[in-house]
């Protein structure tokens, strides 16, 4: 099968390919506008060259947004099957310029769905159908759930930040496409991810390297905010099950099974890195003490928790890591792969708290 996945220098995108070069034997063609957060070297199986680059993976450097080379793409590539990861995805980016949220996953996902339907009425019968797009959504189209529950394929979309609000007119597009123009989807939603490679402006990866910096944790509100913590790689073959064995215009949800308080999640990071890291920062007794806590983020959403019992029920998919097992493994990756994340650190990104101006106050915890 010859797959194109848009995004795939992106923390989960990146993660998709290495899966698809990894453990199966499809062809791969990778594309990406590499802005701030994409990085190349997210992929090292195919970043240092070598056969598999050759034989089984392309990389275009393309906005989505640019329907011509787009088109270029899809016509040289011939793909079988598109999964849809590109977007602009953190909140509080979005906070600070909604535009480019909208234009990036609203406009960029209907530019694609255009190509991907023109592309797809060309082909012949047997092809068009097998072929498939994927589109990569989040479970925060879903909004706040409240104490108790949790987020089904069912659940009213309920957005409460203009990213989750362009993801979720994202998703109202893929089913449009889907039930207007016969183009074959499958959507799946997925709880918040973590793991290997990813930009550390997202809370995980930005604890550990704070911590590791000596820097300030800075915890929204009180941290109570609860969310469901996916593994990467357990989002990444769940998302080649829904693309070759989900059903046609349905939608899957993906989650970890693992429900953490922020504060809980930052705490942990730190009593972890006790552990393992053999010298604190200058000044700093325990890692603990650099956790302080900040205004929290406008519109802060107070739960997010995924019902996967629909992908395990249907598709035979289940995480293979706990939170305390993807957690360790995932600090140990940012302590033996400082070179890739000390690159990461760019005059879009150095540390700073986005998504509410003026900062407030800081309160030592």
């Amino acid at each position: 099968m010859r797959i194109l996945v848009t995004g795939g220098a992106g923390f989960i995108g990146s993660a998709v390919v290495r899966f698809l070069l990894r453990e199966t034997g499809n062809s791969v063609l990778n594309v990406d506008a590499l802005t701030y957060a994409g990085n190349l070297a997210s992929i090292p199986l195919v970043s240092s060259g070598g056969a598999i680059n050759q034989q089984r993976y392309q990389f275009a450097r393309v906005d989505i947004r640019n329907r011509q080379v787009l088109e270029h793409c899809f016509a040289e590539f011939q793909p079988d099957a598109v999964m849809h990861l590109a977007a602009e995805t953190h909140v509080d980016r979005s906070i600070d310029g909604p535009a480019e949220f909208v234009s990036a996953n609203v406009s960029g996902t209907c530019t694609l769905l255009e190509v991907a339907r023109s592309y797809w009425n060309g082909l012949d019968l047997e092809a068009r159908k097998k072929f498939r797009f994927h589109h990569v959504s989040t479970d925060e189209v879903f909004g706040d759930l409240g104490s108790e529950g949790y987020f089904s394929e069912t659940t009213r979309y309920d957005p409460s930040s203009p990213y989750s609000a362009s993801k979720a007119a994202s998703d109202h597009l893929v089913r449009a496409w889907h039930r207007t123009f016969g183009l074959p989807v499958v959507l799946s939603n997925c709880s918040n991810n973590y793991g290997p490679y990813q930009f550390p402006e997202k809370l995980i990866p930005l604890t550990i390297t704070n911590a590791l910096a000596g820097e300030p944790l800075r915890v929204y509100g009180d941290g109570s905010q609860v969310r469901d913590w996916l593994y990467v790689e357990d989002h990444a073959r769940a998302l080649y099950r829904v693309l070759t064995r989900g059903e046609v215009g349905e939608t899957y949800n993906i989650g970890g099974h693992c429900e953490r308080r922020n504060l809980d999640v930052v705490t942990r990071i730190c009593d972890i890195l006790e552990q393992v890291t053999p010298h604190k920062p200058f000044g700093i007794n325990r890692f603990r003490d650099l956790v302080c806590f900040v205004a929290d983020r406008p519109g802060h959403d107070r739960r997010y928790a995924i019902d996967a019992g629909k992908i395990a029920r249907e598709l035979h998919w289940t995480p293979a890591e706990t939170f305390e097992t993807g957690l360790y493994k995932t600090v140990l990756w940012y302590l033996d792969n400082e070179s890739w994340w000390r690159r990461t650190g760019t005059p879009a990104y150095a540390g700073e708290r986005l998504g509410l101006t003026p900062v407030s106050e800081e309160v030592r915890g």
